[in-house]
């Protein structure tokens, strides 16, 4: 997809890799809607977007409606669509009821919600793009949030069945797996901060990637190298996990 001249959707772009996002695909021609449930970040204020702003909650499905549908009244339709708002908190076998819900609305059900009332227009049209917003997490999993992890296998798995679905019909779909991205949702982990790119080099990724249509788009050369060792030999992957788990938690003082 060349970015010039379409309209172009991104949720959570009030920060991180969403105004990373916003301000590139502006910057490569787009009419961009800028949509986060904040509209005062810092980001934001220091360094506006050629856009327009739209206020979305799109951890409900009726939150999502509204902002497809603010979007086809005021720009007509929607050519590019990057679902890319999440969260990460740290969770394990004992978070609560509430953290779950919460993450698995942001991060997985959004995703749903998003191609349930954008991709039948596209359908219709011949045409449209879904850039889904993962992490390679879902390739990998994570060390600190078993809901981050298991959200994010969880919207690879759903970016899959999308592409090969609806390929034949026009619609394209892309995945974005980063590993550290020097957000601040990374503050807590260590393990990635040590080799983070920014969010200016994860735009590059995405744009590059759009351009050829890829399904999977990355942003640190290990991600697919460990993704092949990891199919190749499951056995010692887990072997690894386990041992770079054992250490993060002797690292925190944990048990």
């Amino acid at each position: 997809m060349e970015l010039n001249g379409k309209v172009a959707v991104v949720t959570g772009a009030a920060s991180g890799i969403g105004h990373g996002l916003a301000k590139r695909f502006a910057a490569e021609g787009a009419k961009v809607v800028l949509a986060d449930i904040r509209s005062d970040t810092q980001l934001l204020q220091s360094d506006p977007i050629d856009g327009r702003f739209v206020r979305a909650d799109i951890s409900t499905e009726d939150g999502v409606r509204a902002l497809v549908e603010d979007v086809k009244t005021h720009e007509g339709r929607i050519d590019l669509f990057a679902s890319n708002a999440g969260v990460a908190f740290k969770m394990d076998i004992h978070s609560p009821q509430k953290d779950w819900d919460k993450i698995v609305a942001i991060n997985q059900m959004s995703h749903i919600w998003v191609a349930r009332h954008v991709v039948p227009d596209m359908l219709a049209r011949g045409e449209g793009y879904l850039l889904v917003t993962a992490s390679a997490a879902g390739l990998l999993n994570e060390f600190g949030s078993l809901g981050y992890g298991v959200t994010k296998h969880a919207t690879v798995g759903f970016a899959e069945w999308l592409g090969f679905t609806y390929r034949d019909q026009g619609l394209r779909v892309s995945v974005l797996c980063p590993e550290g991205v020097a957000t601040p949702m990374i503050a807590e982990s260590a393990y990635l901060q040590k080799d983070a790119v920014t969010t200016d080099d994860v735009a590059e990724a995405v744009v590059k990637g759009l351009a050829e249509e890829r399904f999977l788009i990355t942003t640190h050369p290990g991600t697919l190298e460990k993704f092949r060792a990891k199919a190749q030999d499951y056995e010692g992957y887990m072997a690894r996990m386990t041992e770079y788990q054992r250490k993060i938690r002797a690292a925190s003082g944990s048990k």
